[in-house]
């Protein structure tokens, strides 16, 4: 899902993108499990808005980062050896996406639909997507969602209720995806928010080169557990 927003970024809607499309591969279909396998596992994501048949995504080039090449500012540094943050995983996917789903700035809508809301709930249920969170004082401040196959993940959205809680929580989900030697982090289309982190745009041939050999190791366990954050 389009795509790993910053604290202070917006996407152009769906309808805007439409417009001009990079990667636009096919309208229709479902939003079944076996369906968003298939097609994670191909490079192709879905994307549209309410109202909108199901549209599917592959564009060139692609954003993504390697978990290697993980950048972390200055500022992010200084919050991470001084925060009072709790990371988890996989405790409150459907809020994590309940809260990813709410507007952004004077946007009127949202891409993240209640039907998939339901999807990827489903596919978490499968142990396939999953959520980091970033909690204060037991308050549920910041987090992102994603999809995992093999050892590539897939962002999808990512939220914040408190400041540098959502950057927080994608360092700390870098750093165990390079201790369980995930090859990629799919950034999907390029922001500086993600660009500041590091990733960077190859092209779509390459990221699917990659993905055809990632996505057939064994997965890592169903239900994430992380390390802390050193």
């Amino acid at each position: 899902m389009i795509p790993w927003l910053g604290e202070d970024e917006d996407f152009p809607p769906v309808e805007q993108a439409a417009a001009e499309p990079n990667g636009l591969l096919a309208a229709g279909g479902d939003l079944s499990a076996a369906r968003l396998v298939e097609a994670y596992g191909s490079g192709i994501f879905p994307w549209f808005s309410e109202g909108q048949p199901i549209l599917w995504w592959s564009p060139d080039p692609r954003m993504v980062l390697f978990p290697d090449e993980l950048k972390v500012s200055r500022s992010l540094a200084k919050t991470l050896r001084t925060t009072r943050f709790e990371v988890r995983a996989d405790t409150v996917f459907r809020d994590v996406m309940q809260n990813c789903r709410m507007p952004r700035r004077d946007q009127a809508g949202t891409w993240i639909t209640a039907p998939m809301v339901e999807a990827y709930c489903g596919l978490h249920r499968a142990g396939i997507a999953h959520s980091v969170e970033t909690w204060l004082d037991g308050e549920l401040v910041g987090g992102l969602y994603g999809v995992a196959l093999g050892r590539a993940f897939f962002g999808e959205s990512m939220f914040m209720r408190a400041t540098d809680a959502s950057k927080v929580a994608l360092f700390t989900l870098v750093r165990q995806l390079e201790r369980w030697g995930f090859g990629l982090v799919d950034c999907q289309m390029n922001t500086g928010h993600l660009a500041s982190f590091g990733a960077r745009e190859i092209a779509r041939t390459d990221f699917t080169r990659r993905l055809r050999e990632l996505i057939h190791y064994p997965p890592v366990p169903a239900h994430w557990h992380l390390a802390p954050v050193r």
